[in-house]
């Protein structure tokens, strides 16, 4: 998988992943090849865009090679990559998210709540596109816009939300049905019906946590 930077760069993100090499011996490579102004010392510089695809490119090839069995379905993890940036693991599937500049993030992804409005978004979108195929009508021209509004007053949450889901032409009778399935999503559905959120902390073994024991009791 090649990339060409402004710079001038050639830059290739291929995998050595040998099906009889051990797992953890497999690697993500990266390669560019040395330019006559280098003068020993190899470098690339990229635009914010080049940044990001190169780093589409990574982990793409990073999921190829990596030796982790990827969790089943109903598990999601998150963990810490830099500031306010957290990468999430789903069934081996890598998303980010962070915030936003104003909000002391560097805006590298969407932020935790635009990740929210998106799914109920794509869930639409998924069902919309089901029903078209149902029905033998191409999705050409099929599209789902989200919007919404945070609240004024705590706690922090969404207060609104829309979507505006555009389809090929359809009859009075099928555009009724659609908004019917539409409106039964998953996550749409599971908005209706708020699940039970168990929330549990826990300290790494052989962790100490400090402060008094008791200074939480009672």
């Amino acid at each position: 998988m090649k990339m060409k930077t402004r710079c001038g760069r050639t830059i290739n993100v291929t995998r050595f992943a040998p099906q009889d090499l051990p797992a953890p011996m497999r690697r993500v490579v990266l390669d560019t090849s040395f330019a006559p102004h280098d003068e020993g010392e190899l470098w690339a510089s990229l635009t914010a865009e080049e940044a990001r695809r190169l780093a589409g490119l990574l982990l793409f090839q990073a999921a190829a090679v990596d030796p982790r069995p990827a969790r089943g379905p109903g598990v999601v993890d998150v963990l810490p990559i830099a500031g306010d940036a957290f990468e999430i693991r789903v069934r081996g599937h890598v998303l980010t998210v962070d915030q936003p500049l104003p909000d002391g993030g560097k805006d590298t992804a969407p932020t935790p709540v635009e990740l929210f409005v998106t799914a109920v978004a794509s869930c639409a979108a998924h069902y919309a596109g089901r029903f078209l195929d149902h029905h033998g009508v191409s999705r050409e021209g099929l599209s789902v816009r989200a919007g919404y509004r945070m609240a004024d007053e705590r706690p922090a949450r969404v207060a609104a939300l829309s979507l505006i889901v555009r389809v090929p032409a359809l009859a009075p009778r099928r555009l009724a049905a659609l908004r019917a399935v539409v409106s039964h999503c998953t996550v749409a559905n599971s908005l209706a019906q708020s699940p039970d959120i168990a929330l549990e902390v826990q300290c790494a073994a052989g962790d100490e946590v400090g402060g008094d024991p008791q200074a939480d009791i009672g």
